[in-house]
């Protein structure tokens, strides 16, 4: 495999190891998020990589979805980089961080085990930070139409007749 290198010397493979930590399933490079088992990243402007990266992993705790990919908590924490959220965002993972300290690791990113994230969660849960993320969250990740069909929901029904004639009794789980 032949090696690409720039005019400075560095191979396009170093520089991408160099700028890219993997965590949580997330690559964090300088100025963007991205998944690092899929396709699609994120760039970010006012808040760090890092501070994303958090901010999705936070919102896949808050609101665990197994069959749901990373994608989608992405756009719905993608409000959060805005010059208006930079300090607020700043100090909710920086507490998140300390927590994580105080548990042994590194920062939030790095809490591999699930139930310390939950432990984490809980002790922050009544803070305005917290609850602006997980009210935020409701809206920003059940909206998205490309979501529906991953929990079954079909959308409104009044445009296409109602649900009477659509299907509306065919559940077999009552």
């Amino acid at each position: 495999m032949e090696t690409i290198t720039s005019s400075k010397g560095i191979s396009r493979r170093e520089l991408l190891k160099r700028c890219m930590v993997v965590g949580a399933g997330l690559a964090v490079g300088t100025g963007f998020v991205a998944g690092s088992t899929a396709a699609w990243a994120m760039e970010t402007k006012h808040v760090t990589p890092k501070e994303m990266a958090t901010l999705i992993r936070m919102a896949r705790d808050v609101y665990p979805h197994n069959h749901i990919p990373d994608e989608y908590y992405a756009r719905a924490m993608k409000g959060y980089d805005s010059a208006d959220s930079k300090s607020s965002v700043a100090e909710g993972v920086q507490i998140l961080n300390k927590l994580a300290q105080e548990k042994g690791y590194t920062d939030y990113l790095s809490a591999s085990w699930e139930d310390d994230r939950i432990e984490m969660l809980k002790s922050i849960e009544d803070s305005s930070f917290f609850q602006t993320v997980r009210g935020n969250l409701i809206t920003g990740l059940y909206n998205q139409k490309e979501v529906w069909p991953l929990f079954g929901y079909e959308g409104e029904s009044y445009s296409k007749g109602g649900y009477i004639n659509r299907g509306y009794n065919d559940i077999n789980w009552v």
